[in-house]
């Protein structure tokens, strides 16, 4: 990914609050013939103690070729998209502007691999459910099966792990701008309202020039 220094999102930890916030990926690996192959699933981040990045969880239907990449090791990139909006030239202070777009966005590479027991399936789906139905009132899991008809069904997914080897992180949000450019901007988009004109808006506001 292109990242001039001053977009570069060296905070780990922002990276990774990224990530789970926005965990519906895009998953691309390379293919046996060299063109990718791209599949759109949500991944869960997890702390790993032999992956200083931590590691991807996820699955993919068994029909979906892509999970026979994983098993010749072929290396992926999983990208996590981050809020973006339209920046009007209208909303800066000074003159002779163009328009652009601002966002966030990271990058995180590694090598997947299957995970061929059942029962690893079994944790992965209920990891996921977990994490995705905290919120809810009334959070499903799979107790709420008959018994033994959740691993039955691991039958019809491939799991997978991928540790990440590499991490990269961008959030250009107008620290190019001079300041009162930046904020006189950052107020037109949130006057726009919506939640990523919001988060953008926020993050222009917290990230001066320099």
């Amino acid at each position: 990914m292109y990242i001039p220094a001053h977009f570069d999102l060296k905070d780990l930890a922002a990276a990774q609050a990224l990530m789970r916030a926005r965990s519906f990926a895009t998953l691309v690996s390379t293919g046996e013939d060299g063109a990718p192959f791209v599949t759109h699933l949500p991944l869960l981040l997890q702390d790993d103690a032999a992956a200083p990045h931590g590691k991807l969880i996820g699955h993919v239907a068994r029909p979906n070729p892509h999970w026979r990449l994983f098993d010749r090791g072929a290396p992926s990139l999983a990208v996590f998209h981050g809020p973006h909006a339209y920046i009007s030239p209208n909303w800066y202070s000074s003159p002779n502007m163009v328009p652009t777009w601002n966002y966030t966005a990271v990058h995180a590479y590694g090598t997947p691999r299957i995970l061929a027991d059942s029962n690893q399936a079994l944790a992965v789906v209920e990891q996921l459910a977990a994490w995705f139905e905290a919120s809810l009132p009334q959070p499903w899991s799979t107790d709420k099966l008959p018994p033994g008809n959740a691993l039955a069904q691991m039958k019809g997914i491939v799991a997978f792990e991928m540790p990440i080897e590499r991490l990269e992180a961008k959030a250009k949000v107008g620290q190019n701008r001079l300041a009162v450019d930046q904020h006189s901007a950052a107020d037109a988009l949130a006057a726009q309202g919506g939640e990523d004109n919001t988060a953008i808006a926020m993050l222009m506001r917290g990230t001066p020039r320099g």
